[in-house]
């Protein structure tokens, strides 16, 4: 509570609220759980005896409770992968469900309790990763949920009282996209003016490669990729900087199927000695995937930056832009390694204990392949690179959670947000990807979605729901 004196201009006094809202104890689970039967089974009816179900016995089941200042549990709340989201193996595919909302009677006229709960119960969710929350709720309580910024989406009857489903709207992806792709169409809007007076076909990367991975130099069968390598990495873990810098480039000319010739880079360090470390992982990565540097351009006694130019050759470009309405979305990923430490949940490392065959059989697997359209799966990660693919396609896409390639170790909404070392978003007829077959056993390949003529990513889930992930365009570049 805030009193403002506002006459006497005075600094405001807080009042500190009366509860606090905390991760229960074990001895404070038996609370809630006792308070939940004093209000559903007691007070309201709703079940005979007690209300405990398969949820309370789920180890995974989070619980949040309101403890008043003497240490009573006055409210609480749970949270829980929805059953119906668990695959075959059990896996959690991060949808999840909040339940049992309850305030003792004896607290209610306090106020507040019962939306504390909620907001607390929407941030754990939000750090556990999970990409559709929702919570079946009593009909008089829908309009607390709305006020919240709930939405409902049906109707249905528990033990014969009218409820309410509602959900909150995860934005988790539409912001991963909207902070590391939206700006580019403005940044580089210039640029695609520019070429097109200088460039056949009148667009940035050339006709039917606006907004690519690569870009085909005209008139040659080379393609060149640049990318740059964020200094928070850089400056943390150069050696792997230098990996990742050479990766990034070879994923790229693979998507686009090129064969890889030769590098460029551009290094900028403070010192000699973390010069000496970047290229330590730069030469590493080019000796893995038999890439020579051919030259570049070394700066010392600065901050520290690095990007890398890759130059690849193909006859037959794949365009990020080939997709067309129906057509069958396909990732291929390496789901070997684990998280880069340090990185947990936003980098996953398939590629540093590989050897250099794989490597390079990986490398070349979008150029064996051939697919209609082709997108390495970038920092965006694979719903918002999904996003670019469809958007430089002119199509919307639709993605099947339960049928995308993973890691058994990462979570869903992570895995579905990170930069996965080795993953490529390919499009072609339904039941035509050939990737399966290019890849072998070195990475796992499903058909997990499809291009639409609707704008927008959305999510499948197992119970046939959509929920939006990139609501429109990625880039604003257009497409291709």
């Amino acid at each position: 509570m805030l009193d403002v004196p506002t006459l006497t201009g005075a600094a405001p006094v807080v009042v500190p609220a009366p509860w606090t809202v905390r991760p229960a104890s074990p001895r404070q689970v038996e609370e809630y759980r006792a308070l939940r039967r004093d209000v559903f089974v007691d007070e309201q009816a709703l079940f005979a005896g007690h209300d405990r179900d398969r949820v309370d016995e789920d180890p995974r089941t989070e619980v949040l409770v309101a403890v008043d200042r003497d240490g009573r549990v006055v409210g609480g709340v749970r949270l829980s992968p929805a059953v119906e989201a668990l695959d075959a193996a059990g896996r959690d595919l991060g949808w999840w469900t909040g339940s049992r909302l309850v305030v003792a009677r004896t607290a209610r006229r306090a106020g507040g309790i019962g939306a504390a709960l909620v907001r607390a119960a929407c941030v754990r969710a939000a750090e556990l990763g999970v990409l559709r929350f929702e919570a079946t709720v009593q009909a008089p309580n829908r309009v607390l949920f709305e006020r919240l910024g709930w939405q409902a989406w049906d109707t249905c009857t528990v033990q014969g009282a009218p409820h309410v489903r509602m959900r909150w709207p995860v934005t988790r992806v539409a912001d991963l996209v909207r902070a590391t792709k939206a700006d580019l169409a403005s940044v580089l809007g210039a640029l695609a003016d520019d070429a097109g007076t200088l460039l056949p076909g009148g667009t940035l990367g050339g006709a039917g490669f606006r907004g690519d991975d690569g870009a085909p130099v005209p008139g040659t069968d080379l393609v060149a990729a640049c990318d740059a390598i964020l200094p928070a990495l850089l400056e943390r873990d150069p050696e792997w900087a230098g990996w990742c810098a050479v990766l990034v480039n070879v994923n790229d000319l693979t998507a686009m199927g090129a064969r890889p010739v030769g590098l460029l880079d551009a290094l900028a360090a403070p010192t000699v000695s973390f010069a000496h470390r970047v290229m330590n992982g730069v030469r590493s990565a080019a000796q893995a995937w038999g890439v020579p540097v051919l030259g570049g351009h070394t700066q010392l006694g600065t901050a520290a930056a690095l990007s890398v130019t890759a130059l690849g050759r193909t006859s037959r470009p794949v365009p990020g832009g080939g997709g067309r309405p129906g057509d069958a979305l396909s990732l291929t990923a390496d789901v070997s390694g684990r998280w880069r430490r340090g990185f947990e949940g936003r980098q996953w490392d398939s590629t540093s204990a590989r050897g250099a065959a794989d490597l390079r059989h990986l490398a070349a697997t979008v150029a064996t392949a051939s697919p209609r359209a082709a997108k390495d799966v970038s920092m965006a990660g694979v719903v918002g690179t999904t996003a670019m693919l469809a958007e430089a396609s002119g199509t919307g896409a639709d993605i099947d959670v339960a049928r995308v390639p993973a890691p058994a170790s990462a979570a869903t909404g992570d895995w579905l947000t990170c930069f996965p070392g080795f993953a490529m978003l390919t499009a072609d007829p339904p039941g035509t990807s050939r990737m399966p077959a290019a890849t072998g056993a070195l990475a796992q390949s499903a058909e997990c979605g499809v291009l639409t003529a609707r704008p927008g990513v959305r999510l499948r889930w197992p119970d046939g729901a959509l929920t939006d992930a990139v609501p429109g365009p990625a880039t604003g570049l257009g497409t291709a």
